[in-house]
């Protein structure tokens, strides 16, 4: 579910758009204004929210990204394998949830983590 759109003269860093069907967050933005007739140009440096990957576009000032609801929870790690099993501290609900390989040495059975839901898509972010 899309929070809302926004122009890309509008896209400040920290905020979470969507590239390419992919959630980013804005690092930093560039806003070039041409000449007499000429449109602003945006240049984005976004990194990705899952992976971590960069992603640099330069697009139009009024080209229009989705900004994706991100929900932030707080859960109980069950166990650590390849994936780690979370129990949700509001729904009791535990699901399996991947998670980056240094956050996982840090992980330890019975501690808290925040994890976030972009999408229909849930990421381990940190340990509390």
């Amino acid at each position: 579910m899309v929070l809302k759109i926004i122009n890309a003269t509008e896209a400040k860093p920290g905020v979470n758009i969507i590239i390419d069907g992919a959630p980013y967050t804005v690092k930093k933005i560039d806003v070039s204004k041409t000449g007499k007739h000429g449109a602003s140009k945006c240049r984005i440096e976004a990194e990705a929210i899952i992976g971590g990957s960069k992603k640099i576009v330069a697009v139009p000032g009024h080209e229009r990204f989705e900004v994706p609801m991100v929900d932030k929870r707080k859960g109980q790690v069950l166990t650590i394998g390849d994936k780690v099993n979370i129990m949700d501290l509001e729904s009791f609900e535990t699901m399996e949830i991947d998670c980056d390989e240094e956050i996982r040495n840090e992980l330890e059975e019975n501690s808290n983590v925040e994890y976030w839901d972009i999408e229909g898509i849930k990421v381990v972010k940190r340990k509390l």
